[in-house]
């Protein structure tokens, strides 16, 4: 991943708002990467919850997550084009092929996409690509940041429950 300053340098807080946004964006993909950091691929996929959320299983979301708002809100691909599952809850089940490895390339993958899509638009573009109508990449980028701190909250309380083990 490119190194980018904290949201809390100095540089950042008097930066422009999309470079601002832009910092804790890539603070929270790097958080939620993070969390898995040292762990086997048993911990990744430890269940630990009622529900089918795992390490990896978050890490998978939020890369089908990211491309669901900048390759298709934002690039107007439609999903099935780009080989995506159809909802959220299907973007959290791990395959036999899903590994640490793999898992954490994609997201790579979608997060250098994302940069890429967003790189000429200004914050006040309307993006039209989403198949609940459109909305300004401003919108977009606090959706994608809600998500990541969300789910990067998440993961910080797996992580932890997963290392007591």
């Amino acid at each position: 991943m490119p190194e980018r300053s904290s949201p809390g340098s100095f540089d950042v807080l008097l930066a422009d708002e999309r470079t601002q946004l832009d910092a804790f964006v890539e603070e929270y993909r790097r958080a939620i990467e993070a969390t898995l950091d040292g762990l086997s691929e048993e911990q990744a996929r430890r269940r630990l919850v009622p529900s089918a959320t795992t390490l990896l299983g978050l890490l998978k979301h939020v890369t089908w997550m990211q491309r669901v708002w900048f390759e298709e809100c934002v690039g107007g691909r439609p999903r099935q084009e780009l080989g995506l599952v159809g909802s959220p809850d299907e973007s959290f089940r791990l395959t036999t092929a899903d590994t640490v490895a793999s898992v954490t390339a994609a997201h790579r993958e979608a997060c250098a996409t994302a940069r890429e899509a967003v790189t000429s638009l200004s914050l006040d573009a309307v993006v039209t690509g989403h198949r609940s109508g459109p909305r300004t990449l401003r919108w977009v980028y606090l959706q994608v940041l809600r998500e990541l701190a969300h789910h990067s909250g998440h993961a910080d309380i797996l992580r932890e429950q997963v290392l007591a083990d």
